[in-house]
């Protein structure tokens, strides 16, 4: 059976005539021993309530803990997405980019076979009318005696024209084609 410090103060002994204890030595020793118990069982009390806010702390700490290692997994996980995601635009940005540096080689070709195909025409209008010029000045040229003056001065001659040099046609690269 199990005693309270309250219980120990009450307890009295029957009293025997016969070689029996003294009554005041037992007495002193039950004084000591409650106010001993006593101590022990408020000691006790306070370690209890001392365990009791411990394991509050315990909880909120573990509490705590749960959550900064989910907020961890959420960050990684944020991270890793935002990561893919920029990887993604990161590569729609490219796949944009090449095809319109395509769509202006396209162009740019274009535009050139454009341009030689008007340099050829127009070289051909300008061999055309160097040809009529030239068969106009043969059919005017004067006599084998006549003096040079008849010619009109203001057409040049081919081989002063600065535009008819060495194949190359008002800045255009002459292309046989």
């Amino acid at each position: 059976m199990a005693y309270t410090p309250v219980e120990l103060r009450h307890v009295r002994f029957p009293r025997s005539l016969l070689r029996g204890y003294r009554s005041g030595s037992v007495d002193e020793l039950m004084a000591e021993v409650v106010t001993s118990f006593e101590d022990v069982w408020r000691e006790r009390a306070d370690l209890a309530d001392r365990v009791e806010v411990l394991e509050k702390e315990l909880a909120d700490l573990r509490s705590r803990e749960q959550l900064l290692a989910t907020t961890l997994v959420s960050a990684e996980k944020a991270a890793a997405d935002a990561k893919q995601h920029a990887k993604h635009e990161a590569e729609l940005i490219v796949a944009e980019a090449h095809g319109e540096a395509r769509s202006i080689v396209r162009a740019a070709q274009a535009d050139r076979e454009r341009l030689f195909a008007e340099a050829r025409r127009v070289e051909t209008l300008l061999r055309s009318a160097l040809g009529m010029v030239q068969e106009a000045a043969a059919a005017e040229a004067p006599a084998e005696g006549d003096d040079a003056v008849d010619r009109p001065a203001t057409w040049p001659r081919r081989d002063v024209t600065l535009e008819f040099r060495s194949g190359v046609l008002l800045g255009v690269e002459h292309v046989a084609g």
